[in-house]
Parts: structure tokens; C-alpha cells; sequence
């Protein structure tokens, strides 16, 4: 059995950290176990089902000093000869690691590239300063997108050697699910109202200011109409308050973090993702394993449209523009997209043998 160390913020339930839990529950820990390298003192929601299926979990001194940073490594590494490889999914940050890694004679050293931008925050500056070392540290590219590929590693190095990871999922556990949707829609006192849906964290990226607008505009054109986003986030207060003042309080449903995501796809009729930027969101392709139109920003990467139900706005398109294309989904009939997203490459089952071939593929060469 080889061992992973997969760098990551935290373990909670966030997009890359999702995706990390798909393909680690559907591995052979036989042969392949992942273990996880917390840059966050803040404890994950996956944690305690990592600790069940024998992966560990090491808290980092984080990145705001170096030098505690990397002699914290070194230790690390000291002490676990065990690994041979590390997957770094810290965007600009990852960089730490992998130099990290790298002076520690880790000759696996994975990149794995989740955007397409940097995030904007007080670090913005010195990420763009580290994202172009990245590609010189590591030894292996991988990424979400070809977008996202090229922008951490350069068009060039991306197309000269690549793993394209998709972001895969449990497609049968997103079909859509009628019963989950009457008991939802009942719980809620949803009745017939047609839903938009949106998942993700409330969060300067995911551009949810912009969706607010949007249903605003949709809402004084389809009075039965509500907004549901599911999942918590810093600007959680500033969203409500954004809806108070848009006078839309009582048509948007703030759900909070949910564990049954999977069933509130089948409750929504359109899902909507007005972020600045992705590399490939794994909601979009929930959302579309329900069979659910989408409505994206053209900013994400065109590689997420799977089904034929998906259609792309720009950021500086006016919001009731964005509610006329959104309502031309209206409510239609679902049916499973299984076939559709397996032949895309998004199940997660046909995906986690082919990621475990690589990392068995990659040990080797930490014998040549």
C-alpha cells in the first residue's frame, strides 16, 4: 500500500475538498491511502470520516511564516519516510509545499491546478508572484480544466505533459429523486414555486451579489418564483441584508450547510452559478447529473457544459437578461444523465481507477 499526503486548506465541505472525498471513498486503500496536510488549525467536516477509512491528518503551522512552515516539514517528512509523493491543491500557495517537498528529496511532487484566477484578498499580490515558480518546483501537472492547466503551469508546459483530472462524482447518487423533491418542497413550503438553485460557499469568488440582482429581476417577472442557496460562508450577513434591501426577503431561502445536497438538485428547476471565476465546478456537474438546467458565467471554462441543458451569460450582462434566459428552462420533465456523464469522464467509479493506476504508476518512479 503507497500513501498520499494531499495538501489542502481544511477539510470541510468545499469544492476541492469535495472532490478529494469522491475519489478517496471510491479507492482500493489496499493499495492506495490518502492522508491530508491541513493548512488550517480549524478542524474539517470530513475528518472524522477520513479517520474511518485510515487516513491521518497533520495541522500545518500554515503559510503566513516560512521558515516555522518549512522546518514543520521537515520534520514531517523526518518522520513518515513512508511518503514518496504529495498532491498539492493550495493554488499559488501550493508552492510552499512543494518546495517543501522538494528539499526533502519527495521526488513526486504533484500540482493540481483547481482555477482559473487568484483569489482576491491582502495576499493577492505575492500569489501572483509564486503562481509562475510553481511549474519549475513541481514534477507532475495536473488539473480540473485546460483552462485552469494553463493558467497555474503555462499553455506550454500544460500541453507538453498533463493529467486532466475531472471532476467526478457519484453520478447515481445526483439522478434525480422525485420523492426527495415532494418531501423537500413540503418541509420548506416550496409547493409549486418554481426554485433557482445554487449551491456553494457565500463567497467573494461565487459572485452571489450578482445573483441577488438577478432574482430580484426574476422575481418582479415570475412573482412565483424562489431562490434557495444552500451552503454558509463569510458573507453570509451581507447577502441577507442585500435581499432585504432588494425587498425579495421572503423568495430567497438561506438553507445554511446541508448534508444531502445530493437530493436538493432534484428540488431546484434551474441552477445557477454567477461566479467570477472556477476552474471546473463540481456543482455545475452535480447539477447537471440531475438533469437540471444551468445557467453559468462565461467565464468558466465551457468544458463543465455536459448535457444540452447548460447555457453561458456574461458577467456584465444585465441582470434582467440573465432572468429572461434563466426562465426559458422553465419546469420540464427530468430523466437520468448517467450515460452522458460517464462518457464525459464525471463518474467517479470509471475515475478513481484511473487516478490510482497514476499514483501507482508515479511510486515506481520513486524506485527507478
Amino acid at each position: 500500500m503507497i500513501r498520499v499526503l494531499q495538501s489542502v486548506s481544511n477539510m470541510d465541505r468545499a469544492g476541492i475538498e469535495t472532490m478529494l472525498m469522491n475519489f478517496y471513498r471510491n479507492m482500493d486503500h489496499e493499495q492506495v491511502q490518502f492522508d491530508f496536510l491541513a493548512n488550517k488549525p480549524k478542524p474539517g467536516d470530513y475528518d472524522e470520516e477520513i479517520k474511518s477509512m485510515g487516513g491521518r491528518i497533520f495541522v500545518s503551522p500554515g503559510f503566513m511564516n516560512y521558515g516555522k512552515y518549512m522546518r514543520y516539514m521537515t520534520e514531517l517528512f523526518k518522520n513518515h519516510p513512508e511518503y514518496r509523493m504529495i498532491h498539492a491543491h493550495n493554488g499559488s500557495l501550493m508552492l510552499y509545499v512543494l518546495r517543501a517537498a522538494q528539499k526533502n528529496g519527495i521526488r513526486v511532487r504533484i500540482a493540481h491546478a483547481h482555477a482559473t484566477a487568484i483569489p482576491f484578498d491582502f495576499k493577492n499580490g505575492v500569489k501572483m508572484c509564486m503562481r509562475p515558480i510553481i511549474k519549475y518546483v513541481a514534477t507532475d501537472y495536473w488539473g480540473c480544466s485546460n483552462a485552469a492547466g494553463e493558467y497555474y503551469f503555462s499553455k506550454r508546459r500544460w500541453d507538453r505533459g498533463n493529467q486532466l483530472i475531472h471532476n467526478a462524482i457519484d453520478v447515481d447518487k445526483f439522478t434525480y429523486n422525485e420523492k426527495a423533491r415532494r418531501r423537500i418542497r413540503e418541509q420548506y413550503d416550496l409547493g409549486d414555486k418554481l426554485v433557482i438553485g445554487h449551491v456553494g460557499r457565500l463567497t467573494w469568488q461565487k459572485n452571489q451579489k450578482k445573483l441577488m440582482d438577478i432574482f430580484a429581476a426574476l422575481h418582479k417577472i415570475e412573482p412565483n418564483s424562489q431562490l434557495v442557496m444552500v451552503g454558509t460562508g463569510e458573507l453570509e450577513a451581507k447577502l441577507k441584508k442585500q435581499v432585504s434591501e432588494l425587498g425579495i426577503t421572503d423568495a430567497v431561502t438561506f438553507t445554511g450547510m446541508q448534508t444531502n445536497v445530493d437530493e436538493w438538485y432534484s428540488v431546484f428547476d434551474t441552477f445557477v452559478l454567477s461566479s467570477w471565476y472556477e476552474g471546473l465546478p463540481v456543482v455545475g456537474v452535480e447539477a447537471q447529473a440531475a438533469d437540471l438546467p444551468c445557467v453559468f458565467t462565461d467565464t468558466i471554462t465551457p468544458e463543465v457544459k455536459v448535457t444540452d441543458r447548460v447555457s453561458f451569460m456574461g458577467l456584465n450582462d444585465d441582470a434582467e437578461s440573465w432572468a429572461r434566459e434563466i426562465l426559458k428552462f422553465g419546469k420540464r420533465d427530468r430523466e437520468s444523465r448517467f450515460g452522458d456523464l460517464k462518457n464525459a469522464g464525471y463518474d467517479i467509479k470509471t475515475e478513481a481507477k484511473r487516478m490510482q493506476s497514476l499514483y501507482l504508476e508515479l511510486y515506481k518512479r520513486t524506485n527507478g
